[in-house]
C-alpha cells in the first residue's frame, strides 16, 4: 500500500476522534481510474465501513450520468467513502454529503457554498457573476452476500488548475479566495462532517440533514426546471424536496416527484 502524503495524515489523524467511524482505512493513490471504481471494489471485496480511497490524480473520473470529472494532479480533493448503512439512511446520503461538503468548505475558507439538487455544491457569485460548481457527490451502492454498501465519493476544486478552459460554469476555492488552501484541512474537514451528518442520520435526525440541505439550497426554489418523463419533455418550478431526498416540483398538471435522471435547470 502506498503510504498517504503527509499533507494529509496529519489532519486526518489530529481530527481522529472527529471523524471516526469514517477514515477507518486510507488507500492512497497517486494515480488512479477512479476513486469510486476503486472504493466499491474494496466494498465488494468486504472492506469496513469508513474505508476511504483518495488520489492526487484521477485519469477516469465521472460524475453522474457517466459524465467526467475533471481531475489534475494536485489541483483538487478526489475521494470516496465505503459505507454500510440501513435503506433509510441511505436514501438521503447525497442529500447528507452535499451538505457535509459544503460545511466543510464554509469551516475552511468562511466562503458560503449553495447546494443544488440532487449533487452538487456551489458558490454564489458576486458582482454580477451566476453560481459556479465547485464541488459535486456521486453516490453508488451494490449488494455482497446480502449486505448493501453504499460509496459516496466527492470531488472539489481547490486550485484553478482543476478546470478545463471550456468550464465556465465552474470555479475553486482558490481562484475565489485568491490565497492558498489546505487540501489536507478541508479533507479532514469533509470527513468530519460527513460522520456528523451520517450519525444524524443514523440516530433519527433526518430533519437536521434536511432542513441544513433546504436553507442551502433556497436560491433554487421557485427556478424552473425540465426532464423527461418517458419519453416526455415536461416542466415545472422547483418546490422542495420531500422527506426522502426526491425533488419536488410543481407543473401544471400537479404536483411531481424526481428521484433520478436529468434535470436541466433553466
Amino acid at each position: 500500500m502506498n503510504p498517504l502524503p503527509h499533507e494529509f495524515a496529519e489532519p486526518l489523524q489530529r481530527r481522529t476522534g472527529e471523524i471516526r467511524p469514517l477514515a477507518s482505512r486510507v488507500v492512497w493513490h497517486a494515480e488512479t481510474g477512479s476513486t469510486n471504481a476503486d472504493a466499491a471494489a474494496l466494498a465488494e471485496a468486504g472492506a469496513p465501513e469508513g474505508a476511504v480511497v483518495l488520489a492526487d490524480l484521477q485519469t477516469a473520473g465521472r460524475g453522474r450520468l457517466g459524465r467526467s470529472w475533471s481531475s489534475p494532479p494536485g489541483a483538487g480533493i478526489y475521494a470516496s467513502v465505503v459505507l454500510r448503512p440501513d435503506l433509510s439512511v441511505a436514501r438521503l446520503l447525497s442529500n447528507a454529503a452535499g451538505v457535509a461538503i459544503a460545511e466543510a468548505i464554509e469551516d475552511v475558507t468562511a466562503l458560503g457554498p449553495t447546494v443544488k439538487w440532487p449533487n452538487d455544491v456551489y458558490l454564489d457569485g458576486g458582482g454580477g457573476h451566476a453560481a459556479r460548481k465547485v464541488a459535486g457527490i456521486l453516490t453508488e451502492s451494490g449488494m455482497t452476500r446480502g449486505a448493501t454498501w453504499v460509496v459516496v465519493g466527492f470531488g472539489i476544486n481547490v486550485l484553478p488548475a482543476a478546470l478545463p478552459p471550456q468550464l465556465t460554469r465552474a470555479t475553486s476555492l482558490e481562484a475565489e479566495l485568491g490565497r492558498r488552501v489546505d487540501r489536507g484541512e478541508l479533507l479532514a474537514g469533509c470527513l468530519a462532517r460527513l460522520a456528523e451528518r451520517y450519525r444524524d442520520l443514523q440516530t433519527g435526525r433526518r430533519d437536521s440533514v434536511l432542513d441544513s440541505w433546504r436553507l442551502r439550497a433556497a436560491s433554487t426554489f421557485g427556478r424552473r426546471v425540465e426532464w423527461d418523463d418517458n419519453g416526455r419533455s415536461t416542466a415545472g418550478v422547483v418546490a422542495d424536496i420531500d422527506d426522502e431526498g426526491g425533488l419536488v416540483v410543481e407543473t401544471t398538471a400537479g404536483t411531481a416527484r424526481i428521484v433520478s435522471g436529468e434535470v436541466r435547470w433553466t
